[in-house]
């Protein structure tokens, strides 16, 4: 895990596999939220992420019930298959604000300066500079860069 400078983390963290890897940029919020591990979670710079947010890079069990039938007491134990389990990284980009109690799930990159509305499930990729809202979260608005934020772009 590497965490960079001026940040503020109050959240809990979850590694549900010995090489699960986060990463946090410089000054970030992290408000009462849960990040949730087995590949990669990535969070860029000045990112703020309000209380109640849920990041999670895996479905956490199998759709078949042959292959999640073990898992409660496979799991506690340090045993459970993730055989048939969906386990993608989540990007979350520079200058992204996420609302309070979203969900961002496994696969997903927000985009530079993106804003995730409050209680918003987050399935599919955000652009850049892109708010959405609803569940699943879809585009309600497309903000337009300030000019610093356009300097800070590569």
């Amino acid at each position: 895990m590497e965490i960079g400078e001026r940040c503020i983390i109050n959240c809990n963290i979850s590694f549900d596999h010995p090489d699960g890897r986060i990463t946090i940029g410089d000054r970030c919020y992290i408000g009462a939220s849960h990040l949730v591990c087995h590949s990669a979670i990535a969070i860029g710079n000045d990112v703020i992420i309000s209380w109640g947010v849920t990041i999670v890079d895996h479905d956490s069990h199998s759709l078949d019930w042959e292959l999640r039938k073990n898992d409660v007491t496979d799991w506690s134990l340090g045993n459970k298959d993730w055989t048939g389990v969906s386990i993608r990284p989540v990007v979350i980009r520079n200058q992204v604000w996420i609302g309070f109690g979203a969900s961002i799930l496994k696969g997903v990159t927000v985009g530079d300066g993106a804003v995730i509305g409050a209680n918003a499930v987050v399935t599919r990729d955000v652009p850049p500079y892109a708010v959405v809202a609803g569940n699943p979260a879809r585009i309600i608005r497309i903000l337009t860069p300030t000019p610093r934020e356009a300097e800070a772009q590569p």
